[in-house]
């Protein structure tokens, strides 16, 4: 059944009411955009409009997904992250803000790399850190890679949206596997991998377990299985005296550097998110090493 606009959001709104309290309206308002394609202005603007069968459809399913507990950016299809615009799918986790503290770490080392970095991006998801680097560092030449041939799928249509196709490329990598010869050798590696211990996965979040892949979630039993093999796999990619960075979960960053030192590296550098959590580190491959 066809309604006006003013109906539409009215509807979404009573039925968000009671999971998103004073937050419903503005729930209510982006869903009815993204379905219906429109800018809020314009929506009021058309507010006495009737809209498609198709636009209410989409409407009424968009808030029935979020009623159920499904992500916003998964119903969207897409989610902002440093200043861009990126496209997801239940295929790859959604890009969040303690994302920010690797990526500016890794930007910051890239950008006094030498001419030309050559830079891996390891369990890529989305791609999210390593084209956030390419926009950035001019002249990089980044490598997404990822096991996942659904998040390889997201990670190349975010290449294109982009318009990085010509410095950014994006390859199938098991990272529990040694590093192939054909990759080549890096100036840099930078990885956000699944560092949720397995027993823990059942206690997260509903909107985390129920929705995000659990391929990018599930890091072993202590949550530590991603560093070890990227470090072992990965350190002959790197040449020589380059760097690693990586994200991890709280309170993993003693291990997470532990496994670094051990591993060939020096860690130079750690840094905190927004909460004063420690969440990035970066290290140096040891010439010994």
């Amino acid at each position: 059944m066809v309604k006006k606009y003013a109906d539409l959001y009215l509807d979404a709104r009573h039925a968000l009411l009671e999971k998103e309290g004073q937050f419903a309206s503005n729930i209510a308002r982006e869903l009815i955009c993204a379905a219906s394609g429109k800018t809020a202005e314009q929506m009021i603007a058309d507010r006495d409009l009737y809209a498609s069968e198709e636009v209410c459809e989409l409407a009424e399913s968009f808030v029935k997904r979020y009623c159920s507990g499904e992500p916003m950016p998964y119903i969207l299809g897409q989610w902002d992250f440093y200043d861009m615009t990126l496209s997801v799918t239940p295929d790859v986790l959604i890009p969040r803000d303690d994302t920010n503290v690797v990526t500016e770490l890794a930007i910051k080392k890239a950008l006094f790399l030498n001419q030309n970095p050559r830079i891996l991006d390891l369990c890529t998801g989305s791609g999210c850190i390593g084209l956030a680097i390419a926009k950035r560092v001019k002249d990089a030449r980044v490598t997404l890679g990822d096991v996942s041939q659904g998040a390889l799928r997201v990670a190349k249509r975010n290449v294109q949206e982009q318009k990085l196709g010509i410095r950014v490329k994006c390859l199938p990598i098991d990272v529990l596997k040694p590093a192939q010869d054909f990759l080549g050798t890096f100036d840099l590696i930078v990885s956000n991998p699944p560092y949720i211990p397995t027993a823990e996965i059942e206690g997260l979040e509903p909107s985390v377990r129920d929705f995000e892949p659990r391929l990018a979630l599930d890091g072993g039993e202590d949550g530590l299985d991603f560093y070890r093999a990227i470090i072992q796999n990965f350190r002959p990619a790197l040449n020589p005296g380059g760097w690693l960075c990586f994200e991890f979960g709280m309170g993993q960053e003693n291990a997470v550097c532990t496994l670094l030192e051990q591993g060939g590296f020096t860690v130079t550098e750690t840094r905190k998110d927004t909460a004063d959590i420690i969440r990035a580190v970066l290290a140096q491959k040891r010439e010994d090493s």
